[in-house]
């Protein structure tokens, strides 16, 4: 790629780092602000209710933007070979799937099931499976472009562990629903932000030998 194409895929890059951002540190914010909530049990979709709901949901629009960008950013970084449409379109349906959860009000605890309550339900499982599987598809495609091949191993890694813990969240039932759901989308942030700062940086530093994605 010139390096006068590089600006989209940087600016792309910068903008998906700032959302990815914003929402961790609104996310983290919310577990102190809300005390009336056990954040060990309660899912993220709680702290969008009530006081400072509106701050939560604009995280997770920051983070929805982000998610489309980081697709988009990718899809032109990378060297026609190694492009798929793939992973785009999947990092788009995990954007809009998450805008839909954040409009789309989750159920409140002894209040009985609604439709708003099962849109806010499927798109929040569509945003988790499409992403996951988004970072999948993307960390695999880095093996055909010879800039970013290095990159390839800790970046799989750490997409497996989040498409797993994904299912280790869905299926353990036992466990502290809150603390596991924050713990999967803490494997996510890490994935996505280390992406967006490598994006960001471009690929001459990562064909340098500039620290792996994860050190980002």
């Amino acid at each position: 790629m010139k390096k006068t194409d590089s600006t989209v895929p940087r600016f792309l890059g910068a903008a998906a780092l700032a959302g990815v951002l914003l929402f961790a540190a609104i996310g983290i914010a919310a577990q102190f602000l809300r005390p009336d909530l056990d954040w060990l049990q309660t899912p993220l979709s709680f702290y969008l209710l009530d006081p400072h709901g509106l701050w939560v949901r604009a995280g997770y629009f920051a983070l929805a933007l982000a998610l489309i960008a980081l697709g988009g950013g990718w899809y032109l970084e990378l060297s026609p070979q190694a492009r798929s449409a793939a992973p785009l379109l999947l990092f788009v349906c995990a954007g809009l799937a998450l805008a839909v959860t954040a409009v789309a009000e989750t159920g409140r605890r002894g209040q009985p099931v609604t439709l708003e309550t099962l849109v806010h339900g499927l798109a929040a499982q569509t945003a988790f499976l499409c992403v996951t599987t988004a970072m999948l598809l993307q960390a695999w495609r880095l093996r055909a472009d010879p800039r970013w091949r290095q990159r390839f191993a800790i970046a799989f890694a750490v997409a497996v562990a989040a498409f797993v813990g994904l299912w280790v969240h869905a299926l353990w039932r036992e466990a502290p629903r809150g603390l596991s759901q924050k713990l999967e989308i803490g494997l996510i942030l890490l994935w996505l932000g280390s992406a967006a700062n490598r994006l960001r940086k471009g690929a001459s530093r990562a064909a340098q030998g500039a620290p792996a994605l994860s050190q980002a």
